[in-house]
């Protein structure tokens, strides 16, 4: 499975962006799919998740109430909203796919077994 995040850029603080992901293969909607984001000099975090169906989600609780996951099954592609954003959430965004059959999404970093290159986020103050 190859995945590439896409949609990233220089914003200001309050702006908003949408990050996309398709990864390749026919198989995506047996994927659970997250996004996690690695800012410098820190180790990479989650950020959001979303089961296979789109019904259940998850949010790290920084990002809770501005960011939205969702994913579009048709479409083979899973999507972040960003909105409010803030110096802060500055960093390289991952989507990432976890294949194992759970009944709901994780946050843990060793449980998605593909990973995208990244797409760089900066947001200015």
């Amino acid at each position: 499975v190859q995945l590439q995040a896409s949609g990233g850029g220089l914003v200001q603080a309050g702006d908003s962006l949408r990050l996309s992901c398709a990864p390749s293969g026919r198989t995506f909607s047996t994927y659970i799919m997250g996004w996690f984001r690695q800012a410098p000099g820190k180790e990479r975090e989650f950020v959001a998740a979303i089961s296979r169906s789109g019904g259940s989600t998850l949010y790290a609780d920084s990002v809770k109430g501005r960011f939205t996951i969702s994913r579009d099954n048709t479409k083979n592609t899973v999507y972040l909203q960003m909105n409010s954003l803030k110096p802060e959430d500055t960093a390289v965004y991952y989507c990432a796919a976890d294949p194992t059959w759970r009944s709901r999404p994780s946050s843990g970093y060793s449980q998605y077994d593909y990973w995208g290159q990244g797409t760089l986020v900066t947001v200015s103050s």
